[in-house]
């Protein structure tokens, strides 16, 4: 086992924003922060990057405890960034009790990240069955065991459960799970950062004005 003064200095000696990166031009920028993640997220998809659509996806507990976990942004309207996830996991038994939440995408290679915080909003069934059956079979074979994250005593309990998931599949191709939930995320504060190798960072903010739903804007020190 590394004694903990030579993990510091492997970690230190690790590079971090390694540049160089596009200068970006917030006076130019709209009034809308989707307008402006989706002008950055078509720059990370041109730029080959692996993923470009993984976000985290941090919740609360009922005893105030942070939760995060990567999931795959499904859609941005004017309702918000788009998630599914199982409504008997544990992020969705949070968000059914606290519906605040935050997503972070980091795009490295760019030196980019936007955070978002806002308010998860349930979709009507319709929107719900659709993402449901655009998954694979596998996806939604492993969605009907409604078991995730709970123990497992043998691995191959899982391939056996799948196995007749996938026959309930088969045998009617339209069923939807009852338990799967797409969400929009509200967004009351989403900002944009733009990473430099001298670390002087650039930083906007879109605040969600409560008195006209329109967004403040403002530029943040580094």
């Amino acid at each position: 086992m590394t004694s903990s003064g030579t993990t510091r200095q492997r970690l230190r000696d690790l590079k971090a924003l390694e540049g160089p990166f596009d200068p970006v031009d917030f006076s130019a920028v709209g009034d809308s922060p989707q307008a402006l993640f989706l002008d950055w997220l078509d720059g990370a998809i041109a730029a080959g990057l692996a993923e470009p659509h993984a976000m985290t996806l941090s919740t609360v507990d009922a005893e105030g405890h942070p939760d995060a976990r990567m999931l795959i942004l499904k859609n941005v309207d004017d309702r918000g960034w788009h998630f599914a996830i199982s409504a008997a996991s544990p992020k969705g038994r949070q968000i059914e009790a606290n519906p605040a939440v935050a997503l972070t995408f980091y795009w490295q290679r760019l030196g980019r990240q936007v955070r978002i915080r806002g308010r998860a909003v349930a979709l009507d069934a319709a929107e719900c069955a659709q993402d449901f059956l655009a998954r694979s079979v596998d996806a939604r074979a492993n969605v009907l065991l409604e078991r995730q994250s709970a123990p497992l005593d043998a691995a191959s309990e899982v391939v056996s459960a799948i196995a007749e998931a996938k026959a309930r599949i088969a045998a009617a191709p339209d069923k939807v799970a009852q338990v799967w939930r797409a969400y929009a995320v509200m967004p009351e504060v989403v900002e944009f950062w733009q990473g430099a190798t001298d670390r002087l960072h650039n930083r906007l903010v879109f605040r969600r004005n409560e008195a006209d739903a329109n967004w403040d804007k403002e530029l943040l020190w580094p």
